[in-house]
């Protein structure tokens, strides 16, 4: 037998990348290969200055299963392939451009999770959620323990996961792990729609207001306004707000950020 197929692809339109999960033999479960490829693969799109949007999706009918346990190397032990999925959930959150989740079948395990560490989620109605570890004898993870209360309080994060239960699109979108549900025929046009909107937002301020956003659901109101106070700091010595001032005298519509520091 040949190697697997790529199993992340990867397409550039202008300013955003799509990423698709391409292994829908596998409704899209990844193994330890496939999820080293993501992480190598974002942390490469996070220094590349023509990309300011990633789009995350699946192949065929499916987002992701999460990860491929029929996969899984019998020679290494669980705890370096547990942290091996850590470091790509944590790369997921953290990266430092706008990325959205494109969700059109089943997020499942650790793929639900993938989804929900993207910054928006849009799916459509056949989409299905589920914190599915249980039914597998396992707890939950990629980062679901510290996603799943932050965004859905603690009492509904217990129900989803010890109940380990399904929930269809507009049940995820009322509970708030899914931003938008958008019915299959236009949910590529609106999550392209939304890239070219994401895009062409000035990308240092973008960033940076993503990084406060995180941080500040830990922090006290002082430190939060003194990384405020930093960040503020960068955008001012930056092109991007000067370039935004000046379209707002001068009322234009579209005016177009370079991302790039002022001073020289």
């Amino acid at each position: 037998m040949g190697e697997e197929p790529n199993p992340i692809l990867r397409t550039q339109d202008g300013a955003t990348v799509r990423l698709t999960l391409n292994r829908p033999a596998r409704k899209n479960a990844l193994d330890q290969r496939s999820w080293r490829l993501l992480r190598d693969t974002l942390e490469e799109l996070a220094g590349d200055d023509t990309v300011r949007v990633v789009v995350l999706t699946g192949a065929g009918d499916g987002f992701c299963a999460g990860s491929d346990l029929a996969g899984a190397s019998a020679e290494e032990h669980p705890l370096s392939r547990m942290r091996r999925l850590g470091d790509a959930a944590a790369t997921v959150y953290e990266f430092p451009k706008p990325i959205i989740a494109r969700v059109a079948g089943a997020a499942v395990g650790a793929g639900c999770n993938l989804a929900l560490a993207c910054d928006f989620v849009v799916a459509s109605p056949a989409a299905r959620f589920g914190q599915i570890f249980a039914r597998r004898g396992l707890s939950i993870d990629f980062g679901g323990s510290w996603l799943l209360p932050r965004l859905v309080g603690l009492q509904q994060a217990k129900r989803l996961v010890l109940l380990a239960e399904l929930i269809d699109a507009e049940e995820a979108r009322e509970l708030g792990l899914v931003t938008w549900v958008k019915p299959e025929p236009e949910l590529d046009a609106f999550v392209t729609g939304l890239a070219h909107r994401l895009a062409a937002l000035p990308p240092v301020a973008l960033a940076q207001s993503k990084a406060l956003l995180h941080e500040g659901a830990t922090q006290t109101l002082r430190e939060a306004l003194e990384n405020e106070t930093r960040a503020q700091a960068v955008n001012l010595a930056g092109e991007d707000a000067p370039i935004a001032y000046r379209a707002f005298l001068d009322k234009v519509a579209e005016p177009r950020y370079t991302g790039r520091w002022a001073v020289r």
